[in-house]
């Protein structure tokens, strides 16, 4: 077995900003592959972007491509590796099609967890643990990762190696590298692709992903796999389209240097006492267990909690009528892998539905979703009302959820930092008065 990542050679390639780039390390993506640029989504560079928008400077595909080759040669890729660049076609409206769509609705906790746990999700993760469990307990051994957890990502990144995409990793990045908008973080990843197939660990023809370039049954980006990708079968390449030795131990090694903790669960739902100060939620709050205990929270069976040295914050991922989560640091290590609360309370809890953990039981029974258009307006009207949300995008980050808790705070209601309709339709019904 050996970690890529520890090799000069390999090393000796990485583009300046991968570290990073891996730090900040967001859609309804579900994958890894989305958040590893999840704070460059809106990032473009000027240049092409001056160049763009003054309809100067702006190369045709082909010419494009010849340029690439050129700085591809002078980082030290071998000539005939990139002859692949050869068999890329104009860029793919696929890929753009796909980059520039926004779903109508902002996806709710009930829908996306049920798209992803279901009992036919849970019989074949349990069935798929006993076939491997000698390789997942030698995965274990090593990097000190439960194979339960590391099934649940397996589930959620790519069905267990059953949706990994279709779509040629060179074709998709240089789609995108081309596009003006994120072409600097693009064209390094291409960059970084061809040094993947100039090292032999794929073919060009089986180098294939998502349109936006992340890879295998683990959804990498480029940069990912060389920093974490592990040979874990001997055989001198690293394959996390098809051996699965490969796939648990670039897996592992990611989440074991991401913080995660081999004797500690994710976290576990719990009760909120009736009065609880819902201002305490999200990440921000880290307490002891001891210290939630005081003030009033219990398992969901309405136990105590358990004596255990650990830290904890309180997550609300459906406003205060939904299910409650006291979050450990190994959910702290999930978010590294994908930083979205749903996708992290969706690995945790299926991970315990494999080992025969029972449903969430306050899910809630008639969550309505938001679409874009309404989370546009409350983001409008917020602002209106003196809460700076930001820019409307119809999009709900951190800004947008503290100006919904400052609102609620000044407003006398639940400070759970919620964005729901029947918030929307008070802030209209007060901007009308």
């Amino acid at each position: 077995m050996k970690n890529l990542s520890a090799c000069p050679s390999l090393n000796s390639i990485l583009i300046p900003a991968l570290a990073s780039t891996v730090a900040v390390l967001a859609a309804p993506s579900r994958s890894l592959h989305f958040f590893v640029f999840g704070s460059l989504l809106l990032f473009a560079s000027s240049q092409n972007l001056a160049a763009d928008s003054a309809g100067e400077g702006r190369l045709s595909f082909d010419a494009w491509v010849e340029e690439l080759r050129s700085e591809a040669l002078s980082l030290g890729i071998r000539a005939e590796t990139l002859t692949a660049l050869d068999s890329l076609e104009a860029p793919l409206e696929k890929v753009l099609e796909y980059d520039n769509a926004q779903p109508e609705f902002v996806q709710t906790f009930t829908r996306y967890i049920d798209l992803r746990v279901t009992d036919q999700q849970v019989a074949r993760g349990q069935a798929l643990l006993e076939e491997h469990a000698e390789l997942l307990s030698q995965v274990q051994s090593t990097y000190n990762v439960q194979p339960h957890y590391l099934a649940a990502f397996w589930a959620i990144e790519s069905n267990f190696g059953r949706a990994t995409g279709g779509f040629s990793v060179l074709q998709a990045l240089a789609t995108l590298a081309y596009d003006p908008r994120r072409a600097e973080f693009f064209r390094e990843q291409l960059l970084i692709a061809l040094r993947i197939l100039d090292a032999g660990h794929i073919s060009p023809e089986r180098m294939t992903g998502s349109w936006a370039g992340a890879m295998g049954q683990l959804q990498f980006m480029p940069n990912v796999f060389f920093s974490y990708g592990v040979d874990g079968d001997g055989d001198g390449r690293v394959d996390i389209w098809n051996s699965l030795p490969d796939i648990f131990h670039s897996a592992a090694n990611f989440l074991s240097q991401s913080g995660w903790k081999g004797d500690e669960r994710w976290g576990r739902e719990v009760l909120l006492p009736n009065d609880f100060d819902f201002a305490l939620t999200g990440l921000n709050e880290r307490r002891s267990l001891a210290g939630w205990e005081q003030l009033g929270v219990k398992q969901v069976s309405g136990a105590a909690l358990p004596r255990a040295e650990m830290q904890a914050s309180v997550i609300i991922p459906a406003g205060a009528e939904g299910p409650a989560f006291l979050a450990y640091n190994n959910y702290r290590a999930t978010l590294a892998y994908n930083p979205s609360t749903f996708y992290a309370l969706t690995v945790g809890h299926l991970a315990d539905r494999f080992s025969g953990g029972g449903a969430i039981q306050r899910m809630p029974i008639n969550e309505q979703p938001m679409s874009l258009a309404d989370v546009r307006r409350l983001q409008e009207l917020l602002n209106a009302a003196g809460f700076d949300s930001g820019e409307p995008d119809g999009r709900v980050g951190s800004r947008t959820r503290a100006a919904i808790r400052a609102y609620q705070q000044q407003s006398g209601l639940r400070m759970d930092a919620y964005a729901s309709k029947t918030l929307l339709d008070r802030l209209a019904d007060e901007a009308s008065l």
